[in-house]
């Protein structure tokens, strides 16, 4: 099975981070958010992957072709101009990189990479969140449920602590639930190739007309997420996965 990773947006609210590459280049441990995402999917098995590139897209390019480079000890020797690999490990991975235009938005993209996907159902996901997601439970609500499109729903990390209270008086502090109780799209999709129909050309918004179309036909499932879920929108987003990173309980760390 293919996943496509959108992986071109600007990422202006993270601007401290993007001015200099593209969102999915941002580290967390050492290692883009990209490959992150792509670990959690070959983690199941899912190594064939198609990301749409924008926004500094030559940079993504730069990575992956230097990724054995990026992954190995070496050794050069300067003065007979050689390099020893001490270590040839490498990921399964098949990537097709794509220039799907710097002002496309996700629709369009998608629209873009057309030619590159088979007549099977594939995987589409955001190049900036990541998720202890289940990824065969996943494709089995959207194989079951014979639609063109599956989404996974998911309650956001609730932003501030909350206080319970008796009259005048607390009782107790809650660190940080989850948000109102409302589901939203958590950014993990399964889709029929035929969804391209659904997208008119580069200023279609994936979120929008597509989405809501695909809906209103009966055409979408949803696949519940009640695990760890986490996007990198802001700075904030940022500090806080490198803080699980680095304290050895990434919960999206599902891999070996």
């Amino acid at each position: 099975m293919q996943a496509v990773i959108l992986a071109g947006g600007l990422g202006t609210r993270l601007a401290e981070e993007t001015s200099s590459r593209p969102k999915p280049m941002v580290e967390i441990g050492g290692k883009p958010i990209l490959w992150h995402i792509m670990k959690i999917y070959s983690a199941f098995g899912i190594n064939e992957f198609i990301i749409c590139l924008g926004y500094k897209g030559y940079l993504v390019k730069e990575y992956f072709a230097n990724y054995f480079l990026h992954m190995s000890d070496v050794t050069l020797d300067m003065k007979k101009n050689s390099m020893t690999v001490h270590q040839n490990y490498a990921e399964p991975w098949s990537v097709t990189l794509v220039d799907t235009g710097e002002n496309t938005m996700t629709g369009g993209r998608l629209r873009r990479v057309k030619d590159y996907l088979g007549t099977d159902d594939f995987c589409l996901t955001y190049g900036d969140g990541v998720a202890d997601i289940n990824i065969p439970e996943l494709l089995k609500t959207h194989q079951e449920s014979k639609r063109l499109a599956t989404v996974t729903a998911t309650q956001p990390p609730g932003r501030f602590g909350a206080i319970e209270f008796d009259g005048n008086y607390v009782k107790a502090f809650k660190e940080k639930p989850k948000g109102d109780g409302s589901w939203i799209n958590g950014g993990f999709f399964v889709l029929s190739h035929r969804v391209i129909d659904y997208i008119e050309d580069d200023a279609t918004l994936w979120e929008q007309k597509p989405m809501h179309e695909l809906a209103n036909n009966n055409q979408m499932s949803v696949y519940f997420h009640e695990g760890f879920w986490q996007p990198m929108d802001t700075l904030r987003d940022k500090y806080l996965l490198e803080e699980l990173w680095q304290s050895g309980q990434a919960p999206w760390k599902i891999w070996e």
